[in-house]
């Protein structure tokens, strides 16, 4: 059983680290398809990336309830981890998280298991941190919405293979809906609910 003392570190200067974080991924978001760099350092728990681990430190507190996976809650240490750093409730009720942890991709529940937010709350929603294998080799995404000029291209291993076949529920949704970020080690990529894939290659 790993001890308090025994836990990876979170980020060594909390404000600096905090910062470039968020501006990172708030380029993910401003321009979706775009891969986007962590500099940020923070120790990293079991199955958790870098990228995943500078995001929690960054954006979860002990108002943002968090849920994890089985690949995330393998052993305690994740759970461990995030309570000590960032106070986030970990809960087992998936819909009313608004962060989803997903170590283990291709095991990604159905996206009616978590929360789409309302018509007049649609911020209320879930927002998936998605660990992938590659997010620079693998098929060709050709992606569309605010914030892409025209079309934007995502070459990216991902699980599961449908994930934005499922993600095409937003079009019906919105402006409720299920926002993604992908995360492969420092890297993320965000889509946001309205980015859209219009053609699959490679």
């Amino acid at each position: 059983m790993t001890t308090i003392a025994e836990l990876p570190a979170g980020f060594a200067d909390k404000v600096l680290s905090a910062q470039s974080t968020f501006r990172s991924v708030m380029d993910a978001i401003a321009r979706p398809g775009s891969v986007q760099r962590i500099n940020a350092v923070a120790g990293t728990p079991g199955a958790m990336m870098r990228g995943t681990a500078a995001i929690a430190l960054t954006l979860f507190d002990h108002d943002t309830p968090i849920w994890l996976d089985a690949g995330m809650s393998a052993t305690s240490d994740v759970a461990k981890w995030l309570k000590f750093h960032t106070s986030a409730p970990v809960v087992t009720d998936s819909s009313i998280c608004h962060f989803a942890l997903i170590g283990d991709p291709k095991s990604l529940p159905a996206l009616d298991c978590f929360a789409f937010g309302s018509s007049e709350y649609p911020d209320r929603s879930t927002t998936l941190i998605l660990q992938v294998e590659s997010l620079a080799r693998g098929p060709l995404f050709e992606l569309q919405g605010p914030g892409i000029d025209g079309a934007a291209v995502l070459n990216a291993t991902i699980q599961p293979k449908d994930l934005f076949e499922r993600l095409a529920i937003n079009a019906a949704l919105f402006p409720r809906g299920i926002d993604v970020v992908l995360v492969h080690d420092d890297a993320i990529v965000a889509i946001p609910r309205t980015t859209r894939v219009v053609a699959k290659g490679g």
